[in-house]
């Protein structure tokens, strides 16, 4: 099978092989276009939902069930105008843009993986008048800065799954503290962004102990996994802000699911964004990688 053409991105990707697949992903959401396509946003939708996306690491793009879910996803929305990912990849302070240059370069930020994925590419077009507007609400909270840092894995990876035609405008806005107050209060300024059909996601994973997973037993899941992402699911459930805020104290197995908070905690500008004790939560994704929670959601 050859890849379809939907995108530049596509054709710079020619050079995976038939059988990886990727390919065959591509080839379904081309059919699907073909039969249905994306309708985009309009002013009559109203804000479009905020997301928390367990991004994954390049095997996400050999996993079809995975791929298929979160390319459903974004059908099930409509197109959007623009693209802003607050990743755990990016912690600076102050807030930081990435380069809103067309075909701005990615960052392969990891290691051990096939060389086909430090060739993938995820050619977005020019996103200066998303920069100019995301200047316009962080506007005197933050004074944002833009580097010529590309996109990074917790941006380019569950995109190319999600919109693989490459063909909406993408920034991404550096994580620039870890209290959940401030990231809310980030979140909230965004909330203009939804009202124009920007789409905002938090990208990170539910769980995040890397360290502590048994890669020789891959459907093992941990308790210290299983228990926190129950505790999760229950409080956004509930819209207990209060509890999520807490969760260095009051998570099970938080030692063990985030050593470190980066992963994590994305979530909070996601629910800042839909409107934080009142947004309605509603999960798209679950299940296990690995033994780690993918759980992925959207919040209106």
């Amino acid at each position: 099978m050859s890849i379809p053409t939907l995108s530049p991105t596509a054709a710079a990707d020619a050079a995976i092989p038939s059988s990886h697949p990727f390919v065959n992903h591509l080839a379904r959401v081309a059919s699907l276009e073909a039969q249905r396509p994306h309708r985009a946003w309009a002013e009559s939708d109203g804000p479009i939902p905020s997301l928390y996306v367990s991004h994954g690491a390049p095997p996400l793009l050999e996993d079809p069930a995975w791929m298929t879910a979160l390319a459903e996803w974004a059908r099930a929305l409509p197109r959007p105008r623009g693209i802003v990912v607050v990743s755990a990849h990016w912690e600076s302070a102050p807030a930081a843009i990435s380069s809103s240059a067309p075909r701005t370069p990615l960052v392969y930020d990891f290691g051990g993986f096939d060389p086909i994925y430090y060739e993938m590419q995820y050619a977005t077009p020019d996103a200066s008048a998303l920069a100019a507007q995301l200047r316009g609400v962080l506007s005197p909270l933050e004074s944002l800065s833009e580097h010529r840092r590309g996109l990074d894995h917790g941006a380019w990876v569950p995109l190319k799954a999600m919109y693989p035609e490459a063909d909406i405008p993408v920034l991404q806005l550096s994580l620039p503290t870890d209290r959940p107050d401030r990231l809310l209060a980030l979140g909230e300024r965004l909330a203009e962004l939804r009202q124009l059909g920007v789409l905002v996601i938090g990208s990170g994973f539910m769980t995040h102990g890397l360290r502590f997973v048994d890669f020789r037993r891959p459907s093992h899941v941990p308790s210290w996994s299983a228990d926190f992402d129950a505790w999760a699911n229950g409080a956004l459930s509930r819209g207990d802000l209060e509890e999520l805020a807490h969760f260095r104290d009051r998570a099970p197995g938080i030692s063990y699911a985030h050593p470190t908070v980066e992963h994590f905690t994305p979530l909070f500008v996601t629910l800042g964004a839909a409107g934080g004790a009142g947004a309605i939560v509603t999960t798209t994704i679950d299940g296990y990688m690995f033994g780690l929670s993918k759980r992925s959601f959207q919040a209106a």
